[in-house]
């Protein structure tokens, strides 16, 4: 109830008022039954961007961060998020991830929308970066389609660090689902894994135009907070 609460009365309207998004491809989102939705992620704004222009409801892997903050904010963001239906998402571990694995699984059962960002974080620079194979292996053992999402200019709405989006514009794009049912049975296949997981980053890519780097966004991110702790920058006099 919260969820179409938040979707038609109070955030929703709020959000296509202020961004204006223009939407490209809503027409290959299925009307019904189970898919996975996977995006490229720039910024905060994405998990409520993306719902809102969505004719169905759509359950994000949230990060588990999100739910476990302390505080009164901590409190308010964990429960706005359990009240939207997310998922929290423990990104610890190898078995961190076969949890998200099961929740997500638990969602294409019920023949619902899954979100998800196959980098695993937000990108801290813009570009997109490589693709977790997690998303390749709900695909193959749920026998569902990927359509592929780009989220366009909400980098420079509300980039890392910026609490208040500035209104930029915005486009949602969504591409032809793709269907990866010429690999049932090699849910286990690690190359097969990495090969799908490959194909859904490149029609991510095609549909941003980001620049791609071939490495984890989180290891890209841990590399050059190493460097500026190393050598900070000096302050310009």
């Amino acid at each position: 109830m919260f969820y179409y609460l938040l979707k038609y009365v109070l955030l929703g309207p709020l959000l296509r008022l202020l961004f204006r998004p223009r939407i490209e491809g809503l027409e290959h989102v299925p009307a019904s039954g189970p898919a996975i939705v996977a995006g490229n992620h720039l910024s905060f704004s994405d998990h409520f961007l993306m719902p809102a222009v969505l004719k169905r409801r759509i359950t994000f892997l949230a990060k588990a961060e999100y739910f476990t903050g302390p505080g009164l904010k901590g409190r308010l963001i964990a429960a706005f998020f359990r009240s939207a239906g997310q998922i929290p998402v423990d990104r610890s571990g190898k078995e961190a991830g076969q949890a998200a694995i099961r929740e997500g699984l638990g969602v294409l059962r019920k023949g619902e929308l899954l979100g998800i960002y196959p980098e695993g974080t937000r990108s801290h620079d813009g570009r997109l970066y490589k693709g977790k194979v997690g998303v390749a292996v709900m695909a193959l053992t749920a026998g569902v389609p990927v359509v592929p999402c780009a989220m366009i200019g909400t980098f420079e709405a509300q980039p890392p660090g910026r609490v208040v989006p500035r209104l930029h514009p915005v486009v949602i794009r969504f591409g032809k689902p793709l269907d990866f049912s010429r690999y049932a049975g090699l849910e286990h296949e690690k190359a097969v894994l990495r090969a799908v997981t490959d194909e859904i980053m490149y029609a991510i890519l095609s549909l941003s135009e980001q620049e791609y780097v071939d490495q984890y966004a989180a290891v890209a991110k841990a590399e050059e907070a190493e460097k500026e702790r190393r050598f900070p920058r000096m302050p310009l006099s």
